[in-house]
């Protein structure tokens, strides 16, 4: 895509206009095309999912056509392209005028990289277990938003429903308790509200939806994700984290419970994970997922699939 198509189909993500949902095609569509399009894999990738994760390591692999780009550009030490912008952390902002210009930068230098989406901004409190990746206030996260958007690239917001009170990252154990925090959901919630259309689901437990599950396997997450006013593509963190052998497991969990998009760092793991869920997708029960994506992407400008 020119980078001034996906200029507009970015800015409508924020802007709410752009293209109209997309077309009803998914009664037209194979059980693993249907499958496919609820994975996004990391390179190499099997053959029609709906997006690639690019990591440092494999930015210069071929990306399958149609397929939509994400990357993990926040700044600092969590960046997929060292040598572009942001030039400094979340933390560093000072101001939302700061974080938009910054943001705009960003959009525009992952644009020109063929990226569609930024796995970006963090709106989880300051003060949590993620140190420099947080931002001062939410309005500087909100403002890095539509920077990114106006740049060219759609901004995933993320780690809904928040990890300001966890005491360490997801990352770092498989055991994380948070709490619902009402500023950190008031921040998702004006995220929504621009609207932002990729929303990223982190993989805590909380109270307040039953301590069985986590927020990304958990159907209460995704109910109180779409009473704030959500609409668009909810995506897990990553599954692969658990490791190959719950890969299948995780993923089936994830997408009963609301997820519309499961993400894994590997191929091979990811062409498990559409095998497994093409039985969901004979029964209907990703369909309303699979539109979600659609959607998504016709907005972004790929209207055919993958």
């Amino acid at each position: 895509m020119g980078f001034a198509a996906l200029f507009q189909a970015a800015l409508a993500l924020v802007s709410g206009g752009g293209p109209p949902s997309a077309p009803p095609v998914v009664a037209t569509m194979t059980p693993r095309q249907k499958a496919a399009l609820v994975v996004v894999s990391g390179l190499p990738a099997p053959k029609g999912v709906a997006g690639v994760l690019v990591q440092q390591w494999s930015r210069d692999e071929p990306r399958p056509p149609r397929a939509l780009v994400f990357v993990d550009q926040e700044g600092g030490s969590a960046s997929t392209y060292s040598g572009l912008p942001p030039a400094v952390p979340a933390s560093a902002y000072a101001s939302e005028e700061e974080a938009e210009a910054s943001g705009r930068s960003t959009g525009e230098a992952l644009a020109g990289e063929g990226v569609d989406v930024d796995l970006a901004p963090v709106l989880d409190l300051a003060g949590g277990p993620l140190g420099s990746r947080h931002f001062a206030r939410p309005a500087y996260g909100l403002a890095f938003a539509r920077g990114l958007a106006a740049g060219g690239t759609a901004p995933c917001v993320k780690h809904f429903p928040g990890l300001g009170s966890a005491p360490v990252s997801t990352d770092e154990s498989p055991q994380v308790h948070a709490r619902l925090l009402p500023a950190e959901l008031a921040a998702f919630r004006a995220a929504f509200a621009l609207p932002v259309r990729c929303v990223m689901v982190n993989h805590a437990f909380y109270k307040r939806f039953g301590l069985a599950q986590r927020a990304s396997f958990n159907a209460a997450a995704y109910r109180l994700l779409r009473r704030l006013g959500f609409d668009g593509v909810a995506i897990t963190d990553s599954i692969s984290v658990f490791g190959s052998d719950w890969a299948v497991r995780t993923a089936r969990h994830a997408v009963l419970a609301g997820a519309d998009l499961v993400l894994l760092t590997n191929g091979p793991d990811a062409e498990r994970v559409v095998r497994a869920l093409v039985p969901l997708a004979r029964r209907g029960l990703l369909d309303e997922h699979v539109e979600r994506v659609l959607a998504l992407r016709h907005r972004l400008g790929l209207r055919e699939l993958p």
